[in-house]
């Protein structure tokens, strides 16, 4: 019988990896790690006001791209943040060195699901092809994190909504995924852990939805969980195989 479902969509944290560690006092380590080292470049930054200004700046950030489902990035966030303290801009490649220091503190606490390069291999020798959409405010991040993880030789592609400028669960996100393989909505299914996300942006966009569940206690899902519903659920990405066959045609 020929597959109804050819392709498999991945949210990345959560679901293909997790965070070992407390977020906001991993946070507070790496702000510092960015002041110190814009500071040893020569930028004259008094520390409490970066700290606390920067730290505000990326909490409105997190609050409003959940509402617009626009990524404007930590670029910009640092960009703008320095034109406003009367810094000198920052060239491209001095930018990125900078948010490089400031991902690797929380880069060093994300780690590989046990089930995850098991059940890749899986899919893949079944036939199907696979990708990763993330929603995530650095692309360089992004990308890797899934090295670290030892994922990119499983992916077609890799997209984060920092790099297209847009987030799930606009379904814009995933129809640029889907042109990588030139397929329509209904051949792929998307895996995540969040349902507002996640699960929301595949059913707007036509795609198959399975909710993982062992990462989703938050609040956004308790929020949602009445009103969005996956196509299929799944506790482990060790049963996906399964119940992609079993959502077959």
């Amino acid at each position: 019988m020929q597959r109804s479902i050819k392709a498999v969509v991945f949210d990345l944290g959560g679901t293909l990896i997790y965070f070992d560690g407390v977020w906001t006092e991993v946070m507070q380590v790496a702000m510092r790690e960015l002041l110190a080292h814009l500071q040893a470049s020569g930028s004259a930054l008094d520390t409490e006001q970066f700290l606390d200004e920067f730290h505000t700046r990326l909490q409105e950030y997190y609050i409003q791209r959940e509402a617009e489902f626009v990524e404007y990035t930590t670029a910009h966030i640092l960009r703008t943040l320095l034109a406003d303290m009367s810094q000198p801009p920052l060239s491209d490649e001095q930018l990125a060195l900078a948010l490089s220091r400031f991902y690797a503190v929380s880069q060093s606490r994300w780690k590989t699901e046990a089930d995850a390069q098991e059940t890749l291999e899986a899919l893949r020798a079944a036939g199907y092809r696979l990708g990763i959409i993330s929603n995530a405010s650095d692309d360089a991040d992004v990308q890797t994190l899934v090295d670290k993880a030892g994922l990119r030789p499983y992916m077609d592609f890799v997209l984060s909504s920092a790099a297209c400028g847009i987030r799930k669960p606009n379904p814009m996100i995933f129809k640029i995924g889907l042109q990588e393989w030139g397929l329509a909505p209904g051949e792929a299914a998307m895996v995540g852990d969040t349902l507002g996300a996640d699960i929301l942006g595949a059913r707007n966009a036509g795609l198959h939805s399975i909710w993982i569940t062992r990462r989703a206690e938050k609040p956004a899902n308790r929020d949602h969980a009445e009103t969005i519903q996956p196509d299929a659920t799944i506790a482990t990405l060790a049963e996906l195989p399964a119940a992609l066959e079993t959502m077959q045609a």
